[in-house]
């Protein structure tokens, strides 16, 4: 079955980084776009990036352009979103999912808090 493992989260100072990492197993990884979304306390899911299955073609929300980046590695089944410059308005449980622009196959989250 599809297992999406996130790990990475952390409580980080504003201005701080942090990389998240997604194992994923149980489908063809190489064969799928990805993507991470997040949801932040009392508010919706929303879409933060996603990636072509080829790692190519990348896209960010307008909000998180210029500090984030998704990336992956094919032959290992991971996918990576690198974030600098994170503010309160990151803090957020991020899940890493299927397709380029979500789906419902998300994994367990791990949150990210950003506070001094």
């Amino acid at each position: 079955q599809v297992q999406l493992v996130e790990s990475g989260g952390d409580l980080v100072q504003p201005g701080g980084s942090l990389t998240l990492s997604c194992a994923a197993s149980g489908f063809s990884f190489d064969t799928n776009g990805m993507s991470w979304v997040r949801q932040a306390p009392g508010k919706e899911l929303e879409w933060v990036s996603g990636i072509d299955r080829d790692g190519v073609l990348v896209y960010y929300r307008e909000s998180v352009k210029g500090r984030f980046t998704i990336f992956r590695d094919n032959a290992k089944n991971m996918v990576y979103l690198e974030m600098h410059s994170l503010n309160s308005e990151d803090t957020a449980l991020y899940y890493c999912s299927t397709g380029i622009y979500g789906s419902s196959t998300r994994g367990q989250g791990t949150q990210v808090t950003v506070s001094a």
